[in-house]
């Protein structure tokens, strides 16, 4: 079995789309899930499934949120390795930006090239960002909270779907997995 982290977009933000993560666990576990565990609230899931049933896991996951709370969020997956490489990966880290500033936007599918390369990389000065594989790695000095890269920007231009994490978060995450 491998370990893999499942990020809910949307969860427990800002009161909307509350979700006890108690009871997140239990869904997973009837999707097929094992060793289920979260971590926050804001959607953050951990577990370890064999490699025929996790390609099943988004769909049955979604679909069990909506029939029991009425909401359908994205569920996103990674592998633990592949957590990994989104960490060593960070474009940002080699200029010794603070963690603080740093964050991930994980997607669904890898983007066309045509779109990446489409991406005004001045829509949000003095923020920058670099698409990679899977991942959009995001530096906001100015904080998070004021940037024009927002989910909704990337997904309309990539045409797919992304969730965001603070670095600290994705460091967190990478730990639990490898535990």
């Amino acid at each position: 079995m491998t370990s893999y982290v499942a990020l809910l977009r949307g969860v427990n933000v800002g009161g909307k789309n509350l979700l006890p993560m108690k009871q997140l666990a239990g869904v997973f576990e009837r999707a097929g899930c094992v060793s289920v565990r979260t971590y926050i609230q804001s959607g953050n899931v951990l577990f370890r499934a064999r490699e025929q049933q996790v390609a099943k896991v988004p769909a049955l996951v979604s679909d069990a949120i909506a029939a029991t709370f009425g909401h359908r969020p994205p569920v996103i997956l990674r592998s633990a390795g592949e957590l990994a490489e989104t960490v060593r990966g960070n474009p940002f880290l080699p200029a010794g930006d603070g963690e603080k500033f740093l964050q991930v936007m994980f997607l669904e599918s890898h983007p066309e090239a045509v779109r990446v390369s489409s991406l005004d990389p001045d829509r949000s000065p003095p923020d920058t960002f670099l698409v990679r594989g899977r991942e959009i790695y995001l530096r906001c000095p100015n904080g998070a909270g004021g940037t024009k890269l927002t989910n909704a920007w990337f997904d309309s231009r990539l045409a797919t779907i992304s969730t965001g994490r603070n670095w600290r978060t994705v460091l967190k995450l990478l730990e639990l997995a490898q535990a």
